[in-house]
């Protein structure tokens, strides 16, 4: 059930960013930005040929495939509870579907439409990156704070003194 449940989250955020996508590409490229809170929040549209925040230019491939493997990790590490719980099934939600919602632009377009721009933050990013981003810390939150089965299954040795 827990597949089904991140395939079908993982799917509208698939297409709540492409949605946002198609809206900035047909009315914010012509324009190129628009202030939304002055001196905060901007739309700007920037072509983003590198990795998330626009790092790593001109790699598309490469990120074409990193993106592909990582999806085949998270999927795996689900399929076989590696991880479980709550924290990590919304890791790995934001992941994929942010994953997959860039991997169709740079299939596509041989680029990631990015248009998100706040100030305090200087790459211009889009829903996609924030939701690998978001994705992404809880998966480390997992790592860190997952307790060991292996320590679960051991008995714990008392300390008896005769």
């Amino acid at each position: 059930m827990t597949l089904v449940i991140v395939a079908v989250i993982s799917a509208l955020i698939v297409a709540v960013d492409q949605i946002f996508k198609y809206f900035i590409y047909e009315n914010l490229r012509p324009v190129g930005s628009v202030t939304v809170i002055d001196n905060l929040f901007s739309l700007v549209y920037s072509e983003n040929r590198g990795a998330a925040f626009g790092i790593f230019q001109n790699a598309t491939l490469v990120f074409t495939i990193i993106t592909v493997i990582l999806i085949g990790v998270f999927l795996y590490l689900l399929i076989s509870k590696k991880f479980t719980g709550k924290l990590f099934t919304t890791a790995v939600i934001l992941i994929i579907g942010g994953g997959i919602g860039n991997l169709i632009d740079r299939i596509f377009r041989g680029f990631v439409i990015d248009y998100l721009s706040l100030s305090f933050f200087p790459p211009i990013c889009n829903f996609a990156d924030y939701c690998i981003t978001i994705g992404a810390v809880l998966f480390v939150l997992c790592i860190l704070f997952q307790p060991d089965k292996k320590k679960k299954a051991e008995p714990e040795e008392s300390d008896e003194s005769e």
